[in-house]
This record gives structure tokens, C-alpha cells and sequence, in this order.
């Protein structure tokens, strides 16, 4: 539908029962000069003029096809709301439901009944989706606590465990504002609620476009609670599954500018060593942790619970390090231990598979060296804290930070070279793929399916312009267009 034609669409006008008129005139979707809604539909009923705001044109152009079908069946329009018959006598069969089931009750039996078979990150994944939904299921008013104290009263009342606990005293008022003002999920049906949802789930605080693997996972998590409403009789249908999705940008390619080169990882690595006071070893402790994620490709999950046991490092000649666990950072509010990192199998696996992985000889020779200075952390684990301890990712990200300001030239330092530890992994796999190393074996040793090696890498991998430019000359050759 065009946004610029102004030319209303108009049914003539007959009898209806009072407070209601067949009279409507339904206007094409413009654009207004607002920055978070920007896409206005109009009508008029009965005389009296009503009007909706969008994020989206696609949402805008939508609603506008809603109300066109309700004049095509020939519904009358409520005069004062401007919506549809059946929409107003479906919203007052809901508001005379008795008790109906409101959010955050509903959220927090989800949440309960999923806790047990999910893991922590899961947990945390869903917790924020719902959280960011929340702030659409709740009624506006005076004294409303802000949207931040919203989410985190929300995020902390999901916990199964502070079921019936009085909440932290500076999340107490968001909290009863969550518990007293929220509405019921019926409402979430509701045109103007349900536009206000997809908005929190694409958009951040601040008004800006949420990144496009947070609306993703923002939207699963909306999309499997709605289902289970269904499911539970809450809603007649998921509107979700009748909202188009919004496009994003896919940042699943890497980027260029974040790999290093030989020279690089390793004045890199050696600028590790030189991170903390000597005697206190902080980044001489983790220079062989970021080693294994650049010549090995493990995800630091991995390497944080890597054990000496899964280690084969002979005296001379390649070795394998044998991945059976993943120790992935999250709350203590998400595990079952209580810990700030679950203990979980291999990405992607079953619990009790294994991930075999050939090491070169310089990884060796620096794991070796590692463990006769440090030894092993506590369970067996090749990278401890001080204390021997799991490696926190705090820690790791602090020295990271610290080693690129020793061994980067200040305009690399403000660049993204390699900003962030996971780059050493990204590095690693583009290495390998442009060693002419096949993509299967490649997908096999870091854990990733080959298709998702093709996908994010495939911009990466050196000569393939000119091996297609070579290729297309030839074919040029061959059917005398050549000049």
C-alpha cells in the first residue's frame, strides 16, 4: 500500500445501532516526523477522527488491511474507540472474564515450569524477552517507576526461587508496579498493546534498534511463551504468528578488520605477559588460555573448562586437546549451583559427546610450559584464578584489554582489531579455511555446522575473487569476447 496517497477509502454510510456508524473513511499510511513511531494511520467514524502510530510501515500497512476487511464484511465501527465491532465486543468479553490470567502471574509460571529442563543461559535469554516485553504489559500512569527498574524487578520476581520473598528494597516500588499494574494476557491481542510489544522487543532503552541476534532471541522467547498460552487456553490464537518479522540486519558475517595476523597474535600474547604485577602472574596465567582459542578455535566457554585430563601433549609433534565440558558465564540467580558458571556438554551436542581437537606443536610447547609453571586449578582444570578458581570472563576481558594497549600501536588500540577475545577464535577458523583446510574438517573441530562455517566466513577467505575473475576470463576466452 502507498504512504503518500491521501485519497481516503470510504464505505457509504447506513444504519447501526447507537454509539456505532457504518459511516468510515479510511485513509492511506503517512509519515509523521516522530522518531519512534513515525507511521500514521487515520479514519474517520461517524464524523469523529481516530488515529494509530507505528514503528513500522509493514505494521501500520497491516492494521490498515485490518480495518479495510472489517468494512468489507460490513461491520459497524464503534464511534468513540473508531475499532471494529467484533474488536470492541471481543475486548468486553474479556474484560467480563472473571480473573483473567494476568502477565506477570503467567510469566512467572512459565518461567517455573520451563526452570528445571533449561540451562542457565536459557534461563537468563528467556527472563530478558519477557522483561522486555513486560514494559508494554504494564499500565502507564502517574508515578510509574522507569523502564530499567521495570526490567530488573521483573528479571529478579521470575526467579523461581524468590517466589513469596520480599524484594530488594530499591526494586520494591518497580516491583509492586509490576504485580498491581500489569495487565492481562488477553490484552496482548490488542492492536495498539500488541504494536507497543513488537516494539520493546526490537528496539533498547534508549530508542535505538536493538541488535539483530537480541530481537531474535527476544522474539523465541515471546514466541514460545505466546504458544504456551494457546496451549494453556490463555489466548485463542498467537498473535505473533501473523506479524510479519521485522528485517534486520544479520551481523552472523565477521568482520574483516577484527583478524590478526601471525605477527599479531603473537605480539598479542606476549603483551599478556606483561599485564599485572609480576609476582601476581595475572596475565602470564592466562597467556596459554588465549593460545588455545587461537590455535585451537575453542570458544572461551571451552577453554575455561578445560581439563589436563582431555590434554595429550606429547614431547614432540602435534597434540589433541578432547573437549567434554563448557563452563559459559551467567548469574548466580540462573544456575541450580548457585554459581556464576553453569556446567554444561559441548554446544550444540549431546551431554556426553566428545570434541576431538589436533593441536600444532607451538600450542603444545605453550600448554606445557604452563602447566609445569602453574599447575592444574582445582578439578583438574588447566586455567584457574589465583585462587584456583574458574577463570571469570571479567578477568579475561580486563587483561585482554590491558595486553592490546601493551602490544597495538595507539591507532590500532582505538580499532576492532581483535577486540575482543573471541576474535582469536574468528582468526583461527579464517587460518585454517584459508590454509585450503576443507570446511567439514574445519566445521569438526570447532564445533559449528559447515553450513554456519560458510556463512559467517565465506568474506574472509583469501583468493576467491581472483580464482573467479580467473574462471569468468577463461569462459570470456572461449567465446572470443575478450578484447
Amino acid at each position: 500500500m502507498s504512504t503518500t496517497d491521501d485519497t481516503p477509502v470510504r464505505r457509504p454510510h447506513g444504519e447501526a445501532r447507537p454509539g456505532y456508524s457504518l459511516d468510515i473513511r479510511l485513509w492511506k499510511v503517512t509519515k509523521v516526523n516522530r522518531k519512534a513511531r513515525p507511521y500514521q494511520l487515520r479514519w474517520v467514524v461517524g464524523g469523529k477522527v481516530s488515529s494509530a502510530t507505528f514503528a513500522t510501515s509493514t505494521l501500520a500497512d497491516n492494521r490498515r488491511l485490518e480495518l479495510w476487511q472489517a468494512m468489507r464484511r460490513g461491520e459497524a465501527f464503534e464511534i468513540e474507540s473508531g475499532q471494529p465491532e467484533s474488536e470492541v465486543r471481543a475486548a468486553a468479553e474479556a474484560a467480563a472474564a472473571e480473573d483473567p490470567v494476568r502477565w506477570f502471574e503467567f510469566c512467572r509460571k512459565y518461567v517455573a515450569g520451563r526452570w528445571r529442563t533449561s540451562a542457565a543461559k536459557t534461563r537468563e535469554s528467556m527472563a530478558d524477552g519477557l522483561a522486555a516485553v513486560s514494559l508494554a504489559m504494564v499500565k502507564r500512569g502517574d508515578g510509574v517507576p522507569p523502564d530499567e527498574q521495570l526490567r530488573l524487578a521483573f528479571r529478579w520476581g521470575i526467579v523461581p526461587a524468590n517466589a513469596g520473598e520480599d524484594p530488594p528494597a530499591e526494586l520494591k516500588a518497580a516491583y509492586d508496579w509490576l504485580t498491581t499494574a500489569d495487565r492481562p494476557v488477553v490484552d496482548v491481542t490488542g492492536a495498539e498493546v500488541f504494536e507497543d510489544v513488537l516494539y520493546r522487543i526490537g528496539y533498547k532503552l534508549d530508542g535505538t534498534p536493538a541488535a539483530g541476534d537480541t530481537y531474535r532471541r527476544r522474539r523465541r522467547a515471546l514466541n514460545t511463551a505466546l504458544e504456551h498460552a494457546v496451549v494453556a487456553g490463555e489466548l485463542p490464537e498467537n498473535p505473533l504468528q501473523r506479524a510479519r518479522r521485522k528485517h534486520v540486519g544479520s551481523n552472523d558475517v565477521v568482520d574483516r578488520r577484527v583478524l590478526v595476523n601471525a605477527l599479531q597474535a603473537r605480539q598479542l600474547l606476549a603483551g599478556v605477559s606483561y599485564v599485572g604485577s609480576w609476582d601476581r602472574c595475572r596475565g602470564r596465567r592466562l597467556t596459554a588460555f588465549y593460545a588455545v582459542l587461537y590455535y585451537a578455535g575453542l570458544r572461551p566457554a571451552e577453554a575455561v573448562g578445560l581439563r589436563r585430563s582431555d590434554c595429550d601433549l606429547p614431547d614432540a609433534g602435534w597434540g589433541t586437546l578432547t573437549l567434554r565440558e563448557t563452563r559459559p558465564v551467567s548469574g548466580k540467580q540462573w544456575t541450580d549451583s548457585g554459581e556464576r558458571h553453569d556446567r554444561r556438554g559441548l554446544k550444540a551436542r549431546e551431554a556426553k559427546s566428545d570434541r576431538p581437537v589436533p593441536i600444532p606443536p607451538v600450542l603444545v610447547a605453550i600448554l606445557r610450559a604452563h602447566l609445569n609453571t602453574f599447575g592444574t586449578a582445582k578439578e583438574g582444570r588447566v586455567f584457574g584464578n589465583e585462587r584456583g578458581g574458574v577463570v571469570g570472563s571479567s578477568t579475561y576481558w580486563r587483561v585482554w584489554e590491558e595486553a592490546r594497549e601493551y602490544a597495538l600501536p595507539p591507532e590500532r588500540v582505538a580499532s576492532p582489531l581483535a577486540g575482543r577475545p573471541y576474535d582469536l577464535r574468528h582468526a583461527c577458523i579464517t587460518r585454517w579455511l584459508n590454509a585450503g583446510v576443507p570446511i567439514a574438517e574445519v566445521a569438526r573441530r570447532v564445533g559449528n555446522s559447515p553450513e554456519v562455517i560458510h556463512r559467517r566466513y565465506h568474506g574472509c577467505i583469501d583468493g576467491h575473487e581472483e580464482a573467479a575473475n580467473a574462471k569468468i576470463t577463461k569462459a570470456l576466452e572461449e567465446d572470443g569476447d575478450t578484447a
